[in-house]
């Protein structure tokens, strides 16, 4: 078995027995990196990552007790503190900044003596559902070449993918994890809000955003989400999520018809249904009702702007981001530098939510927008009054091809339709792989109820035993 066949457990084993050194482990990954540039999911690998890995290995030959990821080597996306490195969100107008101190997951997983060996693409300030929006260019899908990864955190699921890394570590703001992982076949999560510090990480969506691994199984998921959550001063939204265990019993799953309308005449319809159909078996299948979870879209996308836009005022290239060299007044700092450093899809989301924020359209639009976003919460909690868990899709379909939407917004904008309502809720959602079309992967979604994530797990890995015995 190749060493990017192996799970994070078998890596971290055979680096803790002496059967094979990290240094061995992180020379073949960044080997892999290297071999595979192409795919552009990976923008720098760090040049002590090396030096970090021989540490690990004295760490074990001197028989100091290691951490739960000692020796597996990490790629985190490029929106990610980590101190003394470059970190530049996939803009040209972040180039040459410095972290300076380290995320809080960051911290957690060299705690655990995980070895971080580089980052990786993502659309610009994570903006963006294809990650074709980053000054380092599109990253291409680990199944076919011509078509998109997905986004913002492409470069992640890309690097899972295509064996680049074992875990990779993204960021989902409205499916930002999830609907990459579905584009590549792997699993990505959204955990409950604030289950995951968001110190050191540069989010622009704050009240929407969260930092969560991605993997190519789903023990190896839960495993490593249990190792970066957690309460932190650092961060005020922060909680203690305690994970409980969810008791054994028959799962019902709900299927809300809202979805079923909305969906019955996509093209990625057919496998939701094939799914339900296999399904029945094993869970309870429940229709349920989210009346307004079809308007989850349009909230997001004025909750989400209004948020950037207040977050991106910083940037004016006097305190923070590159400097225009055509600027020779104050006034030309602030104008050229952004209008420089800023590409079209931040400006379209600036200018979206300043005009959501303005006096005359604040209560119309904004307001509104917050008020639907309690309802949405309100419904989901009576949802899951009657069922453990909701299935959905994670996407419309299989991933699209490089350029086909660039020059239209909004049917980018509704390649999110379904992984968005578990951030307007600040509900938990997992991402599986299900299928395949074309040589395409398609993944299936889960949601449930706020610090249910154990239970997300435990039906998915029901889920994905009853397709194998189907």
């Amino acid at each position: 078995m190749e060493l990017h066949d192996k799970s994070i457990f078998e890596l971290r084993e055979d680096i803790v027995s002496g059967k094979i050194s990290c240094e061995e482990v992180v020379s073949y990954f960044i080997k892999r990196c290297e071999e595979k540039k192409s795919l552009n999911a990976v923008i720098e690998i760090y040049n002590d990552a090396i030096v970090r890995a021989k540490a690990v290995d004295e760490k074990i030959k001197s028989g100091k007790e290691v951490g739960k990821l000692a020796g597996v080597p990490v790629l985190i996306k490029d929106n990610i503190f980590y101190e003394g490195k470059e970190v530049t969100c996939a803009s040209k107008f972040m180039q040459g900044y410095v972290a300076p101190y380290s995320a809080t997951v960051v911290k957690k997983l060299i705690a655990e003596d995980a070895v971080i060996i580089g980052r990786t693409n993502m659309d610009e300030f994570a903006m963006g559902g294809s990650c074709e929006k980053s000054c380092y260019g599109a990253c291409h899908n680990a199944h076919g070449y011509e078509y998109v990864s997905g986004g913002s955190s492409g470069g992640s699921a890309v690097a899972v993918a295509a064996g680049l890394i074992p875990l990779a570590i993204g960021t989902d703001t409205g499916g930002s994890i999830r609907q990459p992982a579905s584009y590549n076949g792997v699993v990505g999560i959204k955990p409950t809000y604030g289950s995951v510090s968001r110190y050191g990480i540069v989010a622009f969506a704050s009240s929407l955003d969260q930092a969560s691994p991605l993997t190519k199984t789903i023990k190896e998921c839960e495993f490593v989400l249990k190792i970066i959550a957690g309460k932190d001063e650092n961060d005020q939204t922060s909680i203690d999520n305690k994970f409980d265990i969810p008791q054994s019993k028959k799962f019902t799953l709900g299927v809300c018809k809202e979805i079923i309308e909305k969906f019955g005449s996509m093209p990625g319809y057919k496998y939701y249904d094939n799914a339900l159909q296999k399904l029945k078996s094993e869970f309870d299948i429940k229709e349920i009702s989210i009346p307004h979870v079809s308007n989850s879209l349009a909230c997001y996308y004025i909750l989400a702007p209004a948020e950037a836009t207040s977050n991106l005022a910083r940037f004016d290239a006097v305190k923070y981001a590159k400097r225009s060299d055509e600027a020779v007044s104050l006034d030309e700092v602030y104008t050229k530098s952004r209008t420089e450093g800023f590409g079209k899809e931040v400006k379209r989301r600036i200018m979206l939510g300043n005009f959501v924020l303005s006096s005359g359209f604040y209560e119309a639009y904004y307001g509104k927008a917050k008020k639907l976003q309690r309802l949405i919460r309100q419904e989901f909690k009576q949802a899951f009054k009657v069922c453990d868990a909701i299935i959905l899709p994670t996407t419309t379909g299989t991933a699209f091809k490089i350029g086909e939407k660039m020059t239209d917004p909004v049917s980018m904008y509704l390649e999110d339709l379904f992984t968005v309502p578990a951030n307007i809720a600040g509900l938990p959602a997992l991402s599986v792989p299900y299928a395949k079309e074309n040589g395409l992967p398609i993944g299936m979604q889960f949601m449930a109820d706020e610090m249910k994530e154990t239970t997300l797990f435990a039906v998915a890995e029901k889920f994905k035993q009853t397709l194998e015995e189907n």
